[in-house]
């Protein structure tokens, strides 16, 4: 019976769009281009909490963040809303000179003087944790990677990776085991004790600290047994320097693999009811738990095509893993990185398919992305605390190089704009009623592949306004097509409402059409730079909008073309 009065409602409310976009000779063209796509959303019908999962981020190259875009950029994150930014990066405790290079940082806490006496400095980590504490920001601490002293094999320590290198080339002597776990142990208890001192226990115990990356694949180069000592040693040493600090782990990738799922689900079993390394006692603490998952782009015939679907079967089978624990399943969840693949520093030169990086399909793929991962934790009831989006910015690169990244040279791109639309939503989410539209299932099974775009919307409500995020998404670039959105909200309790919208589409904060029509440089001067920086920020495209409500409803129709992401602010 909903379903038949839903149903009824939108035939009606399409109707009457239809009617007024006839009279309106502007929107003739665009209605011909594409079907409509009626979206009903109920003031009343509140689904729970909007929590700010998308306002973490991370990245392989720490030393970026005390580097004079890296600043500029985390100023920028600190600013997308009332809620914390988190930030993750590898590399806080690699041996070296702290010069960057691509996945590859160092802050040489931890070095060993002739008699094997260990010898701690902080200045390397301090200058990272500085930047980020002075702006607001809480850091996801990653206890890693091996300092060179205490590898177990040590040579050769840093790598030289670069695109078009194999992958594999990075996992050098900073990815093994240690020689002494009691060193190792003191280690992360001087450095967790070391920031109680500087920052004090109030603000270190609002961060998260994790043990290691990935330990499921190269980047730990010790058995799975090994991982457990080190996450056992691990937690011990910060729990003693800290003892309401928040641990967790254990940080692997792929749950939709087996070994990858095999491997966390003995981690989770370990904590559980293991034998402790370091106490000898069943079990370990865990405060969170953190796993990673990666979407797999391709080429077919000459143009990129998106896969959301293994994306969110790695997300789905982690829940369904952590559901599997009764003891553990009302924790927090963090997906550690959450990203379209899984490489950032792989350029389009060498990786084609990351084409997708610099324009509007990233942004439209993300808002549509999170919408579903929102989706996936209220199906499984996971208490999911936030998802890292594992993209910054590469210092002193090319303009617009195919990295995955938020800014190039300082100048921000489109989908930076996605997060600033997260940070203006608010409040309680609404529920959103598309019948025209592909389910949940259909494209955690197959993305988006049919001939249809995937349009749809997330809403929010807080006191008297509602915001709502709507995106015309395609996994395949070249199936662009205009969607006429038909909006039809209900219960509205106001006699007229005014409605602002910001847009992200090949015209509008878009500084990568910009650069384009530019002509492409790598040298830009002043003027040119000035004007790159107002396009990539997010722009209005309606201002202050008047509507009339009528018994209790609001019509709304405008087009969105393809992987373009619209965000209306309605008022009353």
């Amino acid at each position: 019976m909903i379903l038949k009065n839903l149903k009824n409602a939108t035939t009606g409310f399409i109707g009457s769009c239809i009617f007024t976009l006839v009279c309106t000779e502007s929107l003739q063209p665009v209605f011909a281009q594409q079907d409509t796509s009626a979206i009903v959303i109920d003031a009343k019908k509140i689904t729970g909490p909007f929590n700010p999962v998308w306002s973490y981020f991370g990245y392989d190259e720490a030393n970026y963040t005390t580097m004079k875009d890296g600043k500029k950029l985390l100023s920028e994150l600190s600013t997308l809303s009332k809620n914390s930014v988190y930030i993750r990066v590898h590399n806080l405790l690699t041996t070296g000179d702290g010069k960057v290079a691509l996945k590859w940082s160092s802050t040489n806490a931890y070095t060993e003087d002739k008699d094997g006496k260990p010898v701690y400095d902080w200045k390397g980590v301090d200058a990272i944790f500085d930047v980020l504490v002075k702006r607001g920001i809480k850091p996801i601490a990653e206890i890693g990677f091996m300092p060179e002293a205490l590898s177990v094999k040590p040579t050769p320590y840093q790598h030289h990776w670069k695109p078009g290198v194999p992958y594999d080339s990075i996992y050098t002597g900073w990815a093994y085991p240690p020689t002494d776990y009691k060193k190792w142990s003191l280690l992360v208890y001087k450095w967790v004790k070391h920031c109680v001192e500087k920052y004090g226990e109030k603000e270190v115990k609002t961060w998260y600290w994790e043990v290691w990356n990935e330990p499921n694949i190269g980047y730990w180069k010790g058995a799975m047994p090994e991982y457990f000592a080190l996450y056992d040693y691990s937690v011990d040493a910060v729990k003693k320097a800290c003892p309401l600090a928040m641990v967790g782990g254990p940080t692997t990738t792929g749950p939709r693999w087996d070994k990858a799922a095999d491997f966390l689900k003995a981690f989770l079993q370990h904590c559980v009811d293991g034998k402790n390394n370091v106490t000898g006692k069943i079990g370990a603490p865990l405060d969170y738990i953190t796993f990673h998952a990666k979407g797999n782009p391709t080429v077919v015939n000459n143009h990129v095509q998106m896969n959301m679907a293994v994306q969110l079967q790695d997300v789905a089978k982690g829940f369904e893993i952590i559901n599997t624990f009764s003891s553990l399943k009302k924790l927090p969840v963090i997906i550690g990185e959450f990203d379209p693949e899984g490489c950032a520093a792989c350029s389009v030169q060498f990786n084609p398919q990351n084409a997708y990086r610099n324009g509007t399909m990233y942004s439209s793929y993300t808002a549509a992305s999170f919408a579903q991962l929102y989706a996936l934790a209220n199906k499984y009831n996971i208490n999911l605390r936030g998802a890292v989006s594992w993209s910054f910015e590469f210092e002193n690169q090319p303009w617009f190089a195919g990295f995955r990244d938020l800014a190039t040279n300082g100048v921000d791109k489109p989908v930076l704009n996605i997060f600033r639309m997260f940070g203006m939503m608010k409040g309680k989410m609404l529920e959103v009623n598309n019948l025209n539209t592909l389910s949940l299932q259909q494209i955690v099974d197959s993305s988006v592949r049919g001939e249809k775009p995937y349009v749809n919307a997330l809403a929010t409500l807080v006191a008297h306004e509602m915001y709502i995020m709507c995106w015309n998404y395609h996994d395949d670039d070249n199936k662009k097509s205009i969607a006429l959105i038909h909006l039809l909200l209900q219960n509205v309790p106001a006699a007229k409402v005014s409605i602002n919208s910001y847009l992200i589409d090949e015209s509008n904060s878009n500084s990568y059409t910009l650069w384009k029509q530019m002509g492409a440089p790598q040298q830009v001067n002043a003027t040119q730079f000035n004007e790159l920086e107002k396009a990539g920020k997010l722009q209005k495209k309606v201002v202050a909008k008047t509507l009339n409500v009528v018994n209790g409803v609001v019509n709304y129709q405008f087009p969105l073309a393809g992987q373009g992401v619209a965000l209306l602010k309605v008022s009353w």
